[in-house]
């Protein structure tokens, strides 16, 4: 976790704790950058009350707007959609470990790059 919790000024306390309850895991909207420019990231559990979602994020969306310099509009992007799982990753990683310390190079150097490539680990990496 960041040394800070940042917290829209127009956000009450007994909002935050009574929308954290709505949260998987209990995982509040956290702050994670911010850019000089006033971009910041903001990341986000999902809703577990499909009913109350859109009311949640709407109001949770707006004080993020209000409390940018240049009231821009939030941007959302659902990162499950696009991003592959940890499991993904760890896997992708085991197949590259073996790739690395387990075949001899010279017998796998032709191939070598093709392999590492079906891997994936790149790509999740990129």
């Amino acid at each position: 976790l960041p040394e800070y919790f940042v917290v829209p000024s127009s956000l009450a306390d007994q909002d935050l704790k009574l929308y954290s309850y709505s949260f998987i895991g209990r995982r509040m909207p956290l702050w994670s950058w911010n850019h000089p420019n006033g971009s910041a990231l903001v990341r986000m559990a999902n809703i577990k009350d499909v009913l109350q979602q859109r009311r949640i994020d709407q109001r949770i969306c707006n004080a993020i707007t209000r409390s940018h310099p240049l009231r821009s509009d939030v941007y959302k992007s659902d990162l499950d959609k696009c991003l592959p799982s940890i499991q993904d990753i760890q896997a992708a990683h085991v197949k590259l470990k073996q790739l690395c310390v387990n075949e001899p190079f010279e017998e796998t150097e032709e191939k070598w790059l093709s392999s590492l490539e079906n891997t994936r680990w790149l790509e999740y990496i990129r």
